[in-house]
């Protein structure tokens, strides 16, 4: 069976709000080599799709389904991002093997 372009898909899909990055450390991560072809690849999706809308002269604050497709791509980059490890700094390091606590 073929799929139409122009179906209307029953299941929306729900993205993670970018309140949800503010919740998360702000240390540096260890992207893989996966991770980061995925990031690139995920950013060239965003750029094309927002480079066409800007060039039809489309507002970006109008809800459509290619601004739905932007965010839902933002993220799904936001979620490969934080799945990757964080970098512990040497600090965080030097505090464990004192026993320190962070202040």
């Amino acid at each position: 069976m073929a799929a139409s372009l122009t179906s209307d898909f029953a299941v929306p899909i729900a993205a993670p709000v970018a309140e949800n990055a503010q919740i998360r450390s702000q240390r540096r991560r260890r992207i893989t080599p996966e991770a980061g072809h995925a990031l690139v690849i995920l950013g060239h999706a965003i750029e094309y799709l927002t480079d066409e809308m800007v060039h039809r002269g489309q507002d970006v604050s109008c809800s459509s389904g290619e601004l739905d497709a932007v965010q839902l791509l933002m993220a799904l980059n936001r979620a490969v991002y934080y799945e990757c490890p964080e970098v512990v700094t040497m600090g965080a390091r030097l505090r464990s093997m004192l026993h320190l606590r962070a202040a």
